[in-house]
């Protein structure tokens, strides 16, 4: 479900684009931006998400970890992940990762950090 203050769909370019106060709920996961534009195959072929760009103030929030960065993609295919870039930082409790890119699988519920830079201020008990 994304809700929005506004909606553009085009048919032509197969592309929905959300604006203000955007918010993409899925499951656990909430991803917040500016703006999202989804990019959906042909209704023929089935009316799929192939792809959601979310573009200033990007969130992602899953119980206590939170991702944000200038700009995020959604990629369905072929393994469910969010890409983060400008400036991502990912925190989990007190405990804060930077990096060039992060890559977070969602099924897996796994990251990806590229030229990372770690902080930890918390270790989980029994690690």
């Amino acid at each position: 479900m994304i809700t929005s203050k506004t909606l553009i769909n085009d048919s032509k370019t197969k592309t929905a684009t959300f604006e203000g106060n955007v918010v993409a709920k899925r499951g656990e996961v909430t991803l917040y931006a500016n703006k999202m534009i989804v990019y959906y195959e042909d209704e023929q072929k089935g009316g799929n998400i192939k792809m959601i760009e979310a573009i200033g103030d990007v969130r992602l929030v899953k119980a206590d970890r939170v991702i944000t960065s200038h700009k995020a993609t959604y990629l369905p295919e072929p393994e469910e992940r969010v890409i983060f870039t400008g400036e991502p930082r990912a925190t989990e409790g007190k405990n804060l990762v930077t990096g060039e890119k992060i890559t977070y699988f969602v099924k897996d519920d796994r990251s990806l950090v590229e030229k990372s830079k770690v902080y930890l201020k918390e270790k989980k008990a029994g690690k």
